[in-house]
């Protein structure tokens, strides 16, 4: 493993659990920047690897009551049929519109938090 590598997990991991999501603006640069993936391989090993993040801040949450599971259900099963659209599209997506839409959408929670 190289130097930093779990320090910044760490820190990806911390964002996930703080803010409900985020890993993936720590994860896709210090992924890029170490782990030497192609940039398509690169979104799905994020994924891969924010999934175990998300489930971990989930089960933290639900634990300690903080889940109103009647709200999420209907983002539950919209976000699943979503998540599968998306992952059988992934491969018909060219790359730059990736990184574009991943930028947009960064750029729009951005400022919808700050409003």
């Amino acid at each position: 493993m190289k130097k930093g590598v779990g320090l910044a997990a760490a820190l990806a991991g911390a964002a996930n659990g703080l803010f409900g999501g985020g890993g993936g603006m720590v994860l896709l640069p210090l992924l890029q920047r170490q782990g030497g993936l192609e940039e398509r391989r690169l979104f799905a090993t994020s994924l891969a690897v924010i999934f175990p993040m998300c489930l971990a801040s989930g089960a933290v949450y639900l634990l300690r009551g903080g889940v109103d599971l009647a709200a999420a259900l209907p983002y539950l099963l919209g976000g699943l049929a979503g998540g599968a659209l998306g992952g059988a599209l992934f491969q018909q997506v060219p790359v730059r519109w990736l990184k574009a839409a991943f930028a947009a959408f960064l750029l729009y929670g951005g400022v919808r938090y700050l409003l």
